[in-house]
């Protein structure tokens, strides 16, 4: 390991190497301060980004390291031009993602009907299948406990992570979705919403999970494409006519309602309004018109029942239809019967699983001769909870909700008008937004039937029978927030009196995990705590995140700031994209095809792992490739060695110095070029164009510029007090440049000849290298003598010579001003091609040829 814990400058170590860096620099950042926010800024000196919390649910992937690195490229470059950066981190422990993780490590499963046992414990290591299979149920208050236990562990790990990638976030400022102040913030924006009207509570048909056991949003939802198969079934209509239904979900028949056709559909015309009869439960269901029937599809008559899909919810409601439902929460067969259906039928499906179900009325059909022809397979989207493994059921049931401007034509214009305001990177990605918003069909729904998240902040009265009145809930004053309604009471009531008639119930439910992640910038921005906080960093500067969840997270936390402080809660979003395998997959899990990152950032240095990252543009989608990530490990090892060579020079002691001889202004202008290159990529958060130049640059300045100047510079005088100075500002600048991609290596190398951090350092500008020459350089310059000496160089390759190989004589042939230039920097050519005569020979030749004589 290098000898950098000094604060003052380290030298020159002799045997430069990355190992080891990354441990030693994160610990000075971390006891030096390097990255804290300064509170005392005013607001136009501050950049404030809202970072994502990851999902505390397992190990961190290759897709964390990409979009993440990103991010700390912005929050550094912006650090450098002089703003204080706020730059925190979170976790997003609450929520199903981590129930399911402590069920699957502890093989549990909580169960509110259970006391708390102050004294169990969990198993001490993880469980096998069989116990994940048959899980041990505990109380409510044990399950939540061992979630924040869990939670807690994996906290540390992701810590570590982060650190061991160098993001330059402040921890002092680390927040969790689950802490007091994120659920004191969650319930006053709920408890907000509910005072003027945003929030409110119906019974209504609810997308939900059978697997998890709770209601989902909209916005969760996903489709996978799954086997089935249609049946025709026959219904008898007025004078014994059949009526041919196609359906993927015949288990549904006891809960069919209507028969619908489309308007103007002819062969049904005669129907409309009448009524015919179901197979097998003989039940009478009227036949009503409606557009979204499709006549095309199957027989073009479709049975609508309470609720095989999100279609039927929307024929139930627009055409006031009478409700059967048959399905329950867990995803099985009702025991009681709707109303008008006959119980024998029916007393062979109950209890039974949809599919177990399906066989049994499949069968009933065909005894009964109802069932046209044999089920024909197909393939069709089947709706998914995006972290469920069993297909959705709609029921209904008495949620809460939000409103998003899904039921209501003005908030949803006042939304997309939101999204133009927004600074959208890549601007694309705007499209995205707008037509989430534009297709939203019902309001947000915020709560879940869970229990290891930020509980609905309300109680109900019982009346005298002990039923809840819903219509009026009891609140809190937002000084006592958080609370729990299920263990602490309303103002007013005693503990005793919960659950007795005249007393009171709380709420059991959750908020949704994404109401409590949609106010990050108020949760870490201390939104109501810490007035004078808030007023520096909201409206917050940026949001970086996943183009996967524009639809959830940017969408929700727009929407609440809309709503909450009618604006926008950032002047920016930067959208990455997804990491793929070298196949072009997705990475996940359920393929097999994760890389995990703490092994590559061990074995590879981060900064390698990080130049690979970098090397995708915002919203593009990347490749993992190890052979960047090797590409990546050779840049900073080169970096190192180069900068060694450069203040083995003496380059540290000419940083004051002006560059006078042609050849240095030429490579100083080249770089004044990459200066503003770079900053304007970087303005426009497109650090892969910033690399890009910066990367090319510096193997230019490599493989040419030292080559031609070193000879040069190991001498005295004032021809190599000017090198030296050349050699000092360029490695100065670069080390600048690289540092936002590269912080370790760069931060190494800074502290061998400057004081502080580079990452305190101010960025480079093209004043500051135009000071550094004593007269304005030629860029074209540089090349040619590159130009040159590249001919020289393939001249002893063909002959298989030494690079150190003489040439007794070379000739260069060219224009005239071609010649001229190749003259001011003839000295160098000579030296560095070993050229013992060169001669200059004019007009010979259209572009510049030079020939050696061995």
């Amino acid at each position: 390991m290098t000898d950098t814990t000094r604060s003052a400058r380290g030298g020159v170590p002799e045997r430069p190497s990355l190992d080891g860096l990354e441990e030693t620099w994160a610990r000075r950042w971390q006891s030096d301060g390097t990255y804290a926010f300064d509170r005392t800024k005013e607001r136009s000196d501050v950049y404030a980004i809202d970072t994502p919390p990851p999902t505390v649910s397992g190990e961190l992937h290759m897709g964390h390291v990409f979009s993440y690195t990103h991010t700390d490229t912005v929050a550094r470059f912006q650090r450098m031009r002089g703003r204080t950066v706020f730059y925190p981190m979170g976790w997003d422990d609450n929520g199903l993602p981590t129930e399911r993780r402590v069920q699957n490590v502890y093989g549990v499963r909580p169960d509110p009907t259970l006391p708390y046992d102050r004294d169990w414990r969990p198993p001490a290591a993880p469980v096998d299948d069989a116990a994940r299979k048959n899980p041990t149920a505990i109380s409510r208050r044990n399950f939540i406990e061992l979630c924040e236990l869990l939670t807690v562990e994996d906290e540390k790990a992701f810590e570590a992570l982060w650190r061991r990638l160098g993001l330059s976030v402040d921890w002092s400022l680390t927040y969790t979705t689950i802490g007091s102040a994120a659920r004191a913030a969650s319930q006053r924006a709920f408890l907000r919403n509910l005072a003027r009207g945003e929030a409110y509570q119906a019974e209504a048909p609810t997308l939900w999970d059978v697997g998890y056991g709770t209601a989902v949003a909209q916005a969760e939802l996903e489709d996978r494409e799954r086997p089935g198969a249609y049946h025709r079934l026959r219904f008898t209509g007025p004078d014994g006519r059949e009526v041919l239904i196609d359906t993927t979900r015949p288990e549904l028949l006891p809960a069919c309602v209507a028969l619908v056709c489309h308007p103007d559909d002819e062969r049904y015309a005669d129907l409309v309004g009448a009524a015919v009869r179901t197979p097998v439960f003989g039940v009478e269901v009227p036949v009503r018109a409606h557009p979204l029937a499709d006549p095309a599809k199957g027989t073009g008559i479709a049975m609508v029942c309470t609720f095989g899909d999100l279609t039927d919810v929307t024929w139930w409601r627009e055409l006031r239809l009478d409700t059967r439902v048959v399905i329950g929460r867990d995803g099985r067969v009702l025991p009681e019967p709707p109303a008008g259906v006959p119980a024998e039928p029916y007393a062979a499906l109950v209890g039974q699983t949809v599919n177990g179900a399906r066989r049994t009325l499949v069968e009933l059909l065909a005894d009964a001769g109802d069932l046209v022809g044999e089920p024909r397979p197909i393939t069709h989207p089947v709706k998914f909870y995006e972290r469920g493994d069993r297909p959705l059921e709609i029921v209904s049931t008495r949620q809460w909700y939000l409103r998003n401007g899904g039921r209501d034509a003005g908030l949803r214009e006042e939304l997309l008008a939101r999204g133009r305001e927004l600074r959208w990177v890549p601007e694309h990605m705007r499209h995205r937004y707008e037509h989430w918003v534009g297709g939203l069909t019902g309001d947000w729904l915020v709560s879940r039937q869970r229990f290891f998240g930020v509980p609905v902040p309300v109680w109900y009265r019982l009346d005298d029978a002990g039923e809840p009145d819903w219509s009026h809930p009891l609140t809190p004053d937002e000084a006592r927030l958080p609370i729990d309604p299920t263990s602490e009471p309303p103002p007013g009531y005693e503990e005793s009196q919960r659950g007795e008639p005249g007393g009171f119930t709380g709420d059991p439910d959750v908020l949704d995990t994404w109401a409590t992640s949609s106010l990050t910038p108020q949760i870490v921005g201390g939104w109501e705590t810490d007035p004078d906080l808030f007023a520096r960093v909201f409206p917050m500067d940026l949001r970086p995140q996943g183009h996967d969840i524009i639809r959830t997270w940017l969408f929700a936390t727009v929407a609440r700031s809309h709503l909450e402080h009618g604006a926008l809660p950032w002047h920016t979003a930067v959208l990455s994209g997804w990491i793929l395998d070298p196949d072009r997959k997705k990475m996940s899990k359920s393929k097999g095809n994760v890389v995990t990152p703490m092994a590559l950032l061990e074995q590879n240095g981060s900064d390698a792992v990080r130049y690979w990252a970098a090397n995708g543009k915002p919203g593009m989608d990347l490749a993992f490739d190890p052979a960047q990530v090797k590409v990546g490990r050779r840049l900073a090892t080169k970096l190192l060695n180069a900068s060694r060579f450069a203040l083995g020079l003496g380059a540290a002691d000419a940083l004051r110095a002006a560059a006078t001889q042609p050849l240095d202004t030429a490579m100083l202008a080249e770089l004044s070029g990459v200066v503003a290159t770079a900053t304007t990529a970087f303005d426009g958060y497109d650090h892969t164009a910033a690399l890009m130049a910066t990367e090319a640059f510096f193997w230019r300045f490599c493989d040419d510029y030292i080559e031609l100047v070193k000879e040069r510079a190991y001498g005295t005088g004032p021809a190599a007090d000017s090198a030296r100075a050349a050699l000092a500002t360029a490695l100065s600048v670069q080390l600048r440049l690289f540092a936002p991609v590269l912080p370790f290596v760069t931060e190494e190398v800074w502290s061998w000849w400057r004081y502080g951090s580079v990452h305190r350092a101010p960025w480079p500008t093209t004043y500051e290298v135009g000071r550094a020459m004593e007269m304005p350089g030629d860029p074209e310059l540089l090349r040619l003598a590159a130009d040159a000496l590249g001919q020289v160089r393939r001249a002893k390759s063909e002959r298989k010579l030494s690079m150190k190989a003489d040439v007794p004589l070379a000739e260069a042939l060219g224009p005239a001003a071609v010649l001229d230039q190749l003259g001011t920097v003839a000295d160098d050519l000579r030296a560095a091609g070993r050229i013992a005569k060169l001669d200059l020979l004019p007009d010979r030749t259209t572009e510049l040829v030079v020939a050696c004589a061995f």
